[in-house]
């Protein structure tokens, strides 16, 4: 086919999320056909993002800003913080344009399979924004899985104690389902009937 540069170029594209071997080679015979229009400037965005983007301080989003933009807006409602296990359900759920809260992400869910317990999730900074004042409700939007429901109904527990409303998403999120596949609809529809944990 081509040099060791292209193979390199395809291998690491089939690793993206959704690319196969086959996309990843269309996408680098697009790119290669056009680098100028094509390779470069997404070489020069990568390269851009790499040095720039970092997770948020206070929430974990992913921003080249610390807080992000979510955090530091005037606009949002500051009593509401949104959990998800990851910035892809943060994203998911930004989408929707629903939720005019603030989010937390814990980077993970707890699994007995996969060794992941508690110490390994990004809990104290969000138990400290809510022993800070002023947090009223706090949204657990995990996914529809064993995992998600084990690491809501730990998180309920160690809630409690603040004194803050739980809820969790309702209808619309499958057994099984990751919010960051789900169309804007369905999520908006989860949102809506949230209930109490």
């Amino acid at each position: 086919m081509g040099g060791p540069e292209i193979d390199r170029l395809i291998g690491l594209l089939s690793r993206l999320p959704g690319m196969g071997p086959r996309s990843a080679r269309r996408a680098a015979l697009k790119m290669l056909q056009q680098p100028e229009t094509r390779m470069l400037p997404l070489a020069s965005a990568l390269a851009e993002a790499a040095r720039a983007v970092k997770p948020c301080g206070e929430c974990g989003n992913l921003d080249s800003r610390d807080p992000c933009a979510i955090c530091t807006d005037p606009h949002r409602d500051r009593s509401i913080i949104c959990v998800v296990e990851g910035v892809g359900d943060l994203w998911a759920l930004e989408r929707a344009s629903i939720l005019r809260g603030l989010y937390h992400v814990l980077g993970g869910t707890l699994s007995a399979l996969s060794g992941i317990g508690p110490e390994d999730l990004n809990l104290q900074p969000l138990l400290n924004r809510i022993d800070g004042g002023g947090v009223k409700e706090v949204i657990l939007a995990l996914g529809a899985t064993v995992d998600g429901a084990t690491t809501a109904h730990w998180l309920t527990d160690r809630l409690r104690p603040f004194g803050v409303a739980v809820t969790k998403v309702g209808q619309g999120v499958p057994i099984g389902g990751a919010l960051d596949v789900l169309d804007d609809g369905t999520i908006a529809a989860a949102l809506r009937g949230r209930r109490a944990t």
